[in-house]
């Protein structure tokens, strides 16, 4: 049999692209279709596997400017042609699930959220009057997205806040299978000599935002809390809010940029907490920061709540609850820094209750064996191909993979 995973566009190693090398442990010989494909800028894994890519990968600077694409995307996911395959995949936060299949194929959506960008958080993108000139396009693009979402046999959601977007943006149901995420051993820990040199010169425990430098992760919120703070905070990541951030930034924050997964990890083992103001759909970020025995501070909304949030509160005030996995700002608070200021000082006054082995035994729960044996159920029950690798994935918890870097 002929699988298809289409994936929205292949430009950086992030977490979809990570849940894209899982699918590819379980389809090895499958191709791999996208809109806009980089190539170096992901793995080996996955550049082998790429079959074709949509006109708009013809465009010049394509790589710089395909979010601003936004209105060619029914075009590209439409000229991507799927004829031949016994069941496509799609991996979808965009245009990906908006292919279309012949007739007759399965095609199962792994949706890690509807499009933020013309759907709830379309003014985060489109700030002021560029919003309410865009209008006119956003209801089309949301019509054309609609329809695409009616085409898709099933849809798999990462995580019961997405399955709630998938119902109230397209009227669909789905099932809730959580990404995989890499635990502490299963990750190189080589520093280069600059890397090390740069744990060399950090005298003060720290504390930690890593993630892509984009509007809805409200990084901006952790640099105001900071200021007040006066605590050292270390941001990894890069991205089109990478020269606002660092203009705001007082000298206790510290921007590392785009980091190697060993300089991440390592930032992981030694930082006091992970920072995490936004609300994330899943967030991989914060289960490999448990992986590493450390615990995050964050938003009691979005998929935290399934990862990190849903056992045990305990409140330490009308803003602030906390469990074994870390601090939680309720929601009426997001976007707040003073109730963030507030949970870091909530975090120092409970620093001794968080235990290592308890957040790396919770990080488990998100294991590749645990995904693959899901993926494993849901394709059994949904009548599907499951896998066509040779080996048995659930063997394994992970693939030897190149060193990633954080991107945009």
């Amino acid at each position: 049999m002929r699988v298809a995973l289409v994936h929205d566009w292949l430009t950086g190693m992030r977490g979809g692209e990570r849940c894209l090398e899982a699918f590819l442990m379980l389809y090895s010989s499958a191709d791999v279709f996208t809109l806009v494909h980089v190539p170096g800028s992901t793995s080996e894994l996955i550049d082998s596997r790429v079959k074709k890519a949509s006109f708009l990968n013809k465009l010049p600077g394509i790589k710089r400017l395909y979010r601003a694409c936004l209105p060619l995307y029914p075009l590209a996911a439409a000229s991507l042609d799927l004829r031949g395959y016994d069941l496509v995949v799609s991996l979808s936060h965009a245009a990906a699930k908006n292919v279309r299949v012949p007739k007759g194929v399965p095609h199962i959506c792994y949706c890690f959220t509807p499009m933020r960008y013309i759907w709830d958080q379309a003014h985060a993108y489109l700030p002021g009057a560029a919003y309410i000139l865009a209008q006119p396009l956003l209801q089309l693009l949301r019509l054309w997205d609609r329809r695409g979402a009616r085409r898709v046999t099933r849809f798999v959601a990462i995580s019961n806040f997405v399955a709630a977007r998938v119902r109230r943006f397209y009227g669909r149901e789905a099932d809730v299978i959580a990404p995989p995420v890499r635990m502490a051993e299963e990750v190189s820990r080589t520093l280069t000599s600059e890397e090390q040199a740069v744990f060399a010169k950090a005298h003060e425990p720290f504390f930690l935002c890593a993630g892509a430098l984009v509007p809805y992760k409200r990084i901006d919120v952790a640099v105001e809390a900071f200021r007040a703070l006066g605590l050292p905070l270390w941001v990894a990541g890069a991205g089109p809010e990478e020269a606002r951030l660092k203009a705001l930034a007082p000298g206790n924050v510290r921007f590392l940029g785009r980091v190697s997964e060993a300089m991440l990890w390592e930032c992981y083992r030694r930082c006091e907490a992970l920072v995490f103001p936004g609300i994330e759909d899943f967030g991989i970020v914060p289960v490999e920061c448990m992986a590493s025995g450390r615990p995050v501070i964050a938003v009691d909304s979005g998929g935290i709540r399934e990862s990190a949030g849903e056992t045990r509160p305990v409140r330490h005030s009308d803003l602030v609850l906390s469990n074994e996995c870390g601090v939680f700002i309720q929601k009426k608070s997001h976007g707040d820094p003073g109730a963030l200021v507030e949970a870091v000082r909530a975090y120092q006054a409970a620093r001794a209750s968080f235990s290592a082995e308890q957040l790396i035994e919770r990080a488990r729960q998100f294991s590749y064996r645990n995904f693959f044996a899901a993926w494993e159920r849901f394709a059994a029950q949904a009548g599907v191909l499951a896998r066509t690798s040779a080996q048995d994935p659930q063997n394994q918890d992970s693939a030897e993979v190149p060193p990633r870097r954080v991107e945009c």
